[in-house]
């Protein structure tokens, strides 16, 4: 079986993070958030198709130095081409007899992709996807299903009053070959032009339980952080220094760390190196390696990138802390 890997937009609700690396690249719990999702790949997957067009140089060098369970294939998308499009480019790559996969690589989940697989064969399902609860269903394609699993509507992103259903795309397709003839050339949304098309074919859709982030925003980049803390527990590691620090429930202090008189928690990650000085408290962010908090701070909600300095008596919440290069500058 293959998979194909959807990484190819710009990252741009991640910014200024993703001005210096790919949002495939973005860490979380100190890996790489694509290594997330390759882990996570069916004991069937022998081959991943990886579409890559912004920073794709930086993926290639990270990926040719790790050893991986599965082949991976990386293939050119020089614009982007939405989910449909990025997979109708690499059609030809694609074997015609066997279901395959398609993986947004934006998502941490507790879905089991192998039990999905199975679902997806056992209903003879043209195409099914995987499918999360959520509060408010309004950023994200809602589904409606039977008492069979069959997707009997869908909608992407509708309005409150639109909204017929609280179960959203949880971004993991199992799809047959045939599927590739309803997608056209060019830029293509596999969820509002594709999908509407599969419903009277045989559309299933596979919920599960546990826990999902979005990590192509601030917001879910942190909310995977705090669940994966939840499922491992909170932890200091041994070589971490702490003085007179206070930690609150779910946190975690990666090796080598120093931390004098701070706060730390709850939800906040404090990764490999970093400092955090006096009086300086730490609310459900996450500090990357290297990054260093002066004294007498207080963030909240924020990521900060590697290496950063955030200078004394700083004070911000719902921000990514990071250099801004100067011909960014420039084009603004």
């Amino acid at each position: 079986m293959q998979a194909v890997m959807l990484v190819g937009g710009l990252g741009t609700r991640l910014r200024p993070l993703t001005f210096r690396l790919p949002k495939p690249l973005v860490p979380v719990m100190g890996k790489p958030l694509m290594m997330h999702v390759i882990e996570s790949l069916p004991e069937q997957v022998d081959e991943l198709i990886i579409p890559v067009g912004y920073k794709r140089e930086m993926m290639e060098a990270y990926l040719a130095n790790q050893e991986l369970p599965v082949k991976v294939t990386i293939v050119d998308e020089p614009e982007p081409l939405g989910t449909g499009g990025a997979v109708k480019n690499v059609e030809h790559l694609i074997r015609k007899d066997d279901t395959f996969l398609v993986l947004n690589g934006d998502i941490i989940a507790s879905v089991d992709l192998n039990e999905f697989v199975k679902f997806h064969k056992s209903k003879k399902a043209i195409a099914s996807i995987t499918l999360w609860e959520v509060e408010d269903p309004t950023p994200f394609g809602v589904a409606q299903l039977d008492a069979d699993g069959r997707i009997m509507r869908f909608q992407e992103k509708p309005t409150k009053e639109e909204a017929f259903s609280r179960l959203v795309n949880a971004g993991a397709y199992a799809l047959e070959p045939e599927v590739l003839d309803e997608i056209g050339p060019g830029f293509v949304s596999m969820e509002r032009t594709v999908f509407p098309k599969l419903l009277d074919r045989g559309m299933y859709g596979f919920t599960f339980k546990g826990y999902w982030a979005d990590c192509g925003t601030r917001e879910g980049v942190i909310a995977a952080h705090v669940e994966l803390i939840r499922k491992f527990g909170s932890y200091v590691a041994e070589s971490a220094s702490t003085i007179s620090t206070d930690f609150i429930s779910p946190f975690c202090v990666e090796p080598d760390c120093r931390l004098i008189k701070a706060t730390i928690g709850p939800g906040s990650y404090i990764g490999k190196g970093c400092v955090v000085l006096d009086d300086s408290e730490i609310v459900n962010s996450v500090l990357l390696p290297g990054a260093r908090v002066d004294r007498y701070c207080r963030l909240e909600n924020c990521i900060v990138d590697e290496n950063y300095r955030v200078p004394t008596n700083t004070s911000v919440r719902d921000m990514i802390l990071a250099e801004i290069p100067v011909d960014e500058n420039e084009e603004d």
